[in-house]
């Protein structure tokens, strides 16, 4: 691989404002672009000089058209260990896999975003990043939106989603943290489907694939004229959701002028366009999703307290992977049967020595990862089950010997040891075993009681003796 201070990329591409975009891009990471307009040149280039210095290449495609894989191939035969990564159009799971099986790294879909685009180079080709396996795909696996089809006994878990199905029958604005990949989006999407406004328009943006000085325009909208450069009027995302919901993703990236405004538009509901005269009132209720706990940086002051105030109406916390590994087993024969019904794919199961290897890895990509890893590992499985032999980079990492897990729940998802042996109290059983029946029951508290055995009056006792929130 070419050196850090010279890494060299070949973009094959006909696309010049696509070229200009990516070229740009890449240059913030160090590297330089060169551009194969056709599929002869690349395979020509690869034998020249600067060929030889490649250190990952770029592949529209739309260039070779269906011929796309065969091109992979032909570049994966004559450099084997170059990265290669995909850009296209289609979510097809079945090019995904195609696309790999002839030696794709990654499949990014277009329009990708920035920071993704420049995360796909850096896992392709930094030396100290998990190998192939681990590294992340955006295939589109067909996505339930109903809270029952979320996987998850963790008590956690199950606390955040009985906070979430509550908080999604109102009007509340809600904000939503946890670590990328624990399913925060996943979550936004349920809340809307179950939603008063679950057919009106739902809008994502995700604040950390815009650049700073754009993202005040993509909420708000400006004027024509209204900075140089605005040479038509634009309609914000806010403004385009009226009536719907807005989801704001990685909402702690935000610049803080941004967040001074959308703290008045949450508190006041009118928006004013960049150059406008005058605010107008929208109907929007907003999501708020964030990877950092917003709390803590307003309190080191690098963020808007009032900001945090105001998107904090009801306030949900997805639990990283590694705080409920007891949900991994039952997580991958999911997401094996959902692989499995790809085109090109077909259902495998899984062994207990590979459940045990993805048990003891911290999975810092959380759940999105182990989709990842599980459909690359489905994707060169030639048997009918999975075993650990299946995932040798993730054996690599985690030793040969997997190490004990932390004491776990018994399958129910409620924990009855402590970390050094002994029982934990019943009191602290009782509470997690009533919110565990809360969020199975999605707050139905006639339902919890009634599971439970006991009264609705003894249920709300029990609420208030053990502190426990009627929403969790």
């Amino acid at each position: 691989m070419a050196e850090a201070d010279d890494r060299l990329l070949m973009l094959i591409d006909d696309e010049p404002a696509q070229c200009r975009l990516i070229t740009a891009l890449a240059a913030r990471e160090g590297w330089r672009t060169l551009v194969a307009r056709d599929s002869e040149t690349a395979i020509a280039t690869l034998g020249t000089r600067q060929g030889m210095q490649l250190g990952a290449i770029i592949l529209d495609q739309w260039v070779p058209g269906d011929d796309a894989c065969a091109l992979i191939a032909e570049l994966k035969a004559r450099r084997p260990a170059l990265p290669i990564l995909m850009l296209t159009t289609s979510a097809s799971p079945l090019l995904a896999v195609e696309a790999m099986r002839a030696g794709a790294t990654d499949y990014l879909i277009k329009p990708v975003a920035p920071d993704r685009l420049l995360q796909a180079l850096r896992s392709a080709t930094t030396r100290e990043a998990p190998a192939a396996e681990l590294q992340p795909l955006t295939e589109k696996i067909g996505t339930t939106l109903d809270f029952d089809s979320m996987i998850g006994a963790a008590p956690a878990f199950r606390a955040a989603l009985a906070v979430a199905a509550k908080a999604a029958r109102t009007q509340q604005t809600v904000l939503i943290e946890g670590e990328s990949g624990t399913g925060k989006e996943m979550l936004v999407r349920a809340m809307h489907a179950a939603s008063p406004r679950a057919k009106a328009p739902l809008r994502i943006v995700n604040a950390g694939g815009i650049p700073a000085n754009q993202i005040e325009s993509v909420l708000f909208g400006h004027e024509k004229g209204a900075f140089p450069g605005a040479f038509d009027r634009h309609i914000g995302a806010l403004q385009h959701a009226d009536g719907g919901t807005l989801v704001i993703d990685e909402v702690d990236r935000l610049p803080l002028h941004v967040q001074e405004r959308l703290t008045q538009f949450v508190e006041r509901g009118d928006v004013q366009p960049i150059g406008a005269r005058h605010s107008f009132r929208i109907d929007v209720r907003l999501f708020a999703c964030s990877n950092a706990p917003l709390r803590d940086l307003a309190e080191a002051g690098f963020y808007h307290a009032p900001l945090v105030d105001a998107l904090s109406t009801v306030h949900v916390h997805l639990p990283a992977l590694r705080q409920r590994s007891g949900d991994i087993a039952a997580l991958a024969r999911y997401f094996l049967t959902r692989i499995g019904e790809q085109p090109g794919l077909r259902p495998l199961g899984i062994t207990d020595s590979a459940l045990a290897l993805l048990k003891a890895y911290d999975w810092p990509g959380n759940v999105r990862q182990l989709q990842a890893t599980l459909f690359r590992a489905a994707v060169f499985c030639d048997a009918e089950t999975l075993t650990a032999q299946d995932f040798p980079n993730l054996s690599t990492m985690v030793g040969e010997t997997p190490r004990s897990p932390a004491p776990i729940s018994d399958g129910a998802g409620v924990m009855l040891f402590t970390a050094d042996g002994n029982l934990r109290p019943l009191e602290e059983i009782e509470a997690d075993v009533i919110r565990l029946a809360i969020g199975h029951y999605r707050g139905r508290m006639t339902e919890v009681a009634r599971r439970l055995g006991i009264g609705r009056s003894t249920l709300y006792r029990k609420l208030s003796e053990l502190g426990i929130d009627n929403a969790a």
